[in-house]
């Protein structure tokens, strides 16, 4: 008869489950990577579409939810709050953790190398992948326990204590290698295919972390903490190197610092486990290296501009007439007091119009130039509609030199057309409506539509508030 109170089975068991999920110790096989994939897709699917029908009275169906890509998914809900996209990808983490853990896990049980599993990073792909490794058959249990952790095999083990000797020789290699691929990657992704995607911002930063982790590890283990440490380093640096030689500013820098470095230490917690536990060859993190210029190609090749709609809507205490003249031209608007501006975001400064109705142009000067837009619908006073036949840069970057060579300023985000709507309201009143549809051509679009949705808005509401003003004085 088992001494173990029946109270504490259940626990027991929830305990081998997170093990599985969320360690790094415990192989995993055919069996327990198909239910958990299975059952975790399931689990996915309905936290979303909830998160989503609350947020828009959208239901998505499975068949949509299947595409390799959110982007595609938030374009069936146009109307989406920005806070939702946040959200959504802060409950993707913990899902994305279990599956590369168990995919790099499963790779190695069923005899691949480790670095395998990495290629359920990949959207579209990572479909075909779950399904090969849920098909291959077990071939020996060749990832082992981390003898440096605290969760180990049964039976007596000697403790190996972490080695120092070499760790500053490995420690330099890691990040000399790492800071090499986040350049080359950078080069080559924005300045001979001016992408800025998913390769650049997600999986580049993963690999540099598992790398350089993974090269610290190699010939000696080396602590979690020091392994991170290592991961954070390069990523500094590499953004410390773009920051000196005028490549990048200091705030597109500090707003991709999240997304790099959450994947970082994701890929230096998995780089450290495959080399203390898989002791896979140097070769196969070159290969995993080696694979991302193909990748980066392939984005490049796929990817096309999401088309987004911001609006911002005020009330005037003011009839259609009056507003409309204010909407079509003002005079200067007053320096920004909002903190947003301050970072080097552009801004409204004055607009003037050249002509009137249709084909006549409006040119709306920003801190950082005009943006031309010829009038499409001259509907007085209720419709002003507009094309953007030629827009400033988005920002004036923080450096300490005059001029920052960063394309995304040229066109990552392209305003396309805009729109003034005036709608009557009872007393004399205007219901003032600004709309804006841009080309966001930045991954992942869910972090970066927030903040560019953001400014817009800002943007949105500086006009607005400034025609409001202007009508309820004459």
């Amino acid at each position: 008869m088992s001494d173990t109170p029946p109270s504490s089975r259940p626990r027991s068991r929830v305990r081998e489950v997170a093990r599985l999920w969320f360690g790094l110790e415990a192989p995993v096989g055919r069996r327990a990577y198909l239910l958990t994939g299975v059952t975790l897709m399931a689990l996915k699917y309905g936290l979303d579409t909830l998160l989503v029908y609350l947020a828009s009275g959208v239901l998505w169906s499975p068949l949509a939810y299947l595409s390799p890509a959110l982007t595609l998914r938030m374009k069936s809900i146009p109307d989406a709050p920005s806070w939702l996209f946040v959200v959504l990808a802060v409950a993707t983490l913990p899902f994305l953790w279990i599956g590369i853990s168990m995919s790099i896990r499963r790779a190695a049980n069923a005899g691949l190398s480790p670095w395998f599993g990495l290629t359920f990073l990949v959207p579209a792909l990572n479909y075909l992948v779950m399904l090969v490794l849920a098909g291959l058959p077990e071939r020996g249990d060749t990832w082992k326990a981390d003898p440096t952790s605290p969760y180990r095999a049964g039976g007596p083990q000697e403790r190996i204590q972490t080695k120092i000797e070499g760790s500053l020789r490995s420690a330099l290699l890691g990040v000399a290698t790492a800071v090499a691929v986040g350049l080359g990657m950078a080069g080559l992704s924005v300045y001979a295919l001016d992408l800025y995607g998913l390769s650049l911002f997600f999986v580049t930063p993963f690999v540099m972390g598992a790398v350089s982790s993974f090269l610290l590890n190699r010939e000696a283990p080396q602590s979690l903490k020091r392994a991170v440490a290592v991961a954070c380093l390069s990523v500094a640096i590499t953004g410390g190197a773009m920051l000196l030689f005028a490549l990048e500013g200091l705030v597109c820098l500090l707003m991709a610092a999240p997304i790099a470095g959450v994947v970082a230490v994701i890929g230096a917690i998995l780089g450290r486990a495959i080399a203390l536990q898989a002791k896979t060859p140097h070769t196969h993190a070159a290969a995993a290296v080696l694979a991302l210029p193909g990748l980066v190609g392939a984005e490049a090749a796929v990817v096309q501009p999401d088309l987004r709609e911001v609006k911002t809507v005020i009330e005037v205490d003011a009839p259609p007439d009056r507003v409309w003249e204010n909407v079509i031209g003002f005079g200067e608007l007053a320096p920004p007091s909002e903190w947003f501006f301050h970072t080097g975001i552009a801004y409204p400064v004055r607009a003037r119009l050249e002509g009137e109705g249709v084909g006549a142009v409006r040119y709306c000067e920003f801190s950082t130039g005009p943006f031309v837009e010829p009038i499409t619908v001259w509907d007085k006073p209720h419709r002003l509609a507009f094309d953007v036949s030629k827009q400033p840069h988005a920002m004036k970057e923080w450096s300490p030199f005059q001029y920052v060579h960063a394309p995304h300023l040229d066109g990552s985000l392209r305003s396309k057309r805009g729109q003034f709507l005036l709608t009557e309201l009872p007393g004399g009143r205007t219901r003032l409506e600004g709309t804006t549809w841009y080309e966001l051509e930045m991954a992942p679009n869910v972090y970066w539509a927030f903040w560019s949705d953001s400014a817009i808005h800002a943007i949105h509401t500086r006009v607005l508030e400034h025609v409001k003003k202007l009508s309820e004085t004459k």
